[in-house]
């Protein structure tokens, strides 16, 4: 951070090493590292102060301090945080969350209420498919489930007066699919032409997959993002946390949620993902995203392997919207680090396949998560998506056999020799 108010002109890249160029959530003339905070609570030199601070919390006037009071609503080591990630994804605020469910429940309800309904792509994280299935439907909260890339059925859900909310994942977990983002935002503008401000609909979209080194969705017009801070943008796998960016006209009501639902971020998590993840993510994104494309074209060319999903493969289905919407700031082709693929055979070939990875490979670890340093292997309808019934599997397009594969940091060629051995046994 520098002392001068002035804004040079920076890429992404140096924006993300360096942060805003003059922040009011602290005094830098002497730190190089921002500092971490460890109080609870803060000093307050006068009741009016206090008052203040109660009164203007979540939307202090422009130009204004905060006013530090305690720590579930506020702290200066979360705030340079969010400053950072609304920095990243081109939004006007941030509101860092303590963990990436979090930040999706707190933004769902700040948005829906009772008899209202939110349209959501098909295929989802397994925790947010059990957030709209399972728990809104006990406030009345309805979910309709569809391909929301199948535009004519999106315009029915659009024209329905209880909708409030289109929610999608940008890359869609764990089938890789690509949202399209431009015509979802026009469709959704155009809805709400017909309907009054307190009933317009919003687009929500998470974002994980692809970060906002690949793709920033408010460019092109989605109204609310969603990054799980746990996994790529955090990167080493220490720390838990999420965001999302959005208008500055949604910053109070999604401060006053998260402290409300107590879903806060700890300070300690905050530096670290502001002083190592993002710091860090490009230049580790780019090295996973290069291992990721030369393996998932080894992986395509052998001969017991059934089918291949990365959106740098030509053979993606989608690879026309990956073109145009996975890039970096830089205007680089950003297709990401997962991979997804099935294996020919049954169910027991996958399984030993992934079993012999987990007992025998030294580059590859069985577990969840994903955007780590370390590449991690798991099959997601035993997994991270076992939580959607079975016979909701199909519709939401989830092959039990599909394996999903996180790339890490180690030589690509390693990872190759670990699923060449692995391969040979099946």
């Amino acid at each position: 951070m520098k002392k001068s108010a002035a804004k040079p002109v920076m890429s992404p890249r140096t924006q993300a090493i360096h942060g805003e160029f003059l922040s009011k959530s602290w005094e830098f003339s002497h730190h190089l590292i921002p500092p971490m905070t460890a109080s609870t609570t803060f000093r307050l030199e006068s009741l009016g102060r206090g008052a203040e601070g109660f009164n203007t919390f979540g939307a202090p006037a422009d130009g204004a301090k905060p006013i530090w009071i305690y720590d579930r609503l506020e702290e200066p080591t979360t705030k340079m945080l969010e400053d950072q990630l609304a920095l990243l994804e081109k939004g006007e605020c941030a509101v860092a969350f303590g963990s990436g469910m979090g930040a999706i429940a707190s933004t769902l309800m700040s948005l829906v209420k009772h008899g209202e309904k939110v349209v959501a792509h098909k295929t989802l994280y397994g925790c947010t498919y059990s957030l709209l299935t399972n728990w809104f439907p006990r406030f009345n909260i309805q979910t309709t489930l569809l391909d929301v890339n199948d535009f004519s059925k999106l315009e029915q859900e659009l024209a329905d007066p209880a909708t409030r909310v289109v929610y999608f994942e940008s890359v869609s977990n764990p089938i890789l699919e690509i949202a399209d983002l431009e015509k979802i935002a026009k469709l959704v503008a155009t809805a709400n032409k017909k309907r009054k401000k307190d009933k317009q609909i919003y687009t929500v979209v998470d974002n994980t997959f692809a970060t906002p080194w690949a793709l920033r969705p408010r460019q092109w017009g989605i109204d609310f993002v969603i990054q799980s801070l746990t996994k790529n943008i955090s990167g080493f796998g220490t720390e838990m946390g999420g965001a999302v960016i959005a208008s500055q006209e949604f910053e109070s009501i999604l401060r006053v949620a998260r402290k409300d639902f107590g879903a806060i971020i700890h300070p300690y998590s905050a530096w670290h993902i502001l002083v190592y993840g993002i710091s860090t993510q490009a230049i580790r994104f780019e090295q996973q995203q290069s291992s990721a494309q030369k393996i998932s074209q080894f992986l395509e060319k052998n001969p017991k392997v059934q089918s291949v999903t990365y959106p740098g493969l030509k053979s993606h289905p989608q690879y026309k919207l990956a073109k145009k919407y996975l890039k970096s700031p830089e205007g680089d082709f950003a297709p990401g680090t997962m991979i997804s693929f099935q294996l020919k055979g049954d169910m027991k070939k996958c399984q030993k396949f992934v079993d012999d990875i987990a007992k025998n490979s030294y580059s590859i670890t069985l577990a969840v998560s994903l955007g780590l340093t370390k590449t991690l292997i798991e099959v997601p309808g035993f997994m991270t998506h076992s939580g959607i019934p079975d016979d909701k599997r199909d519709e939401c397009g989830i092959d039990p056999r599909a394996i999903r594969l996180s790339i890490g940091l180690e030589n690509a060629n390693d990872i190759i020799a670990d699923l060449t051995a692995a391969l040979k046994k099946i």
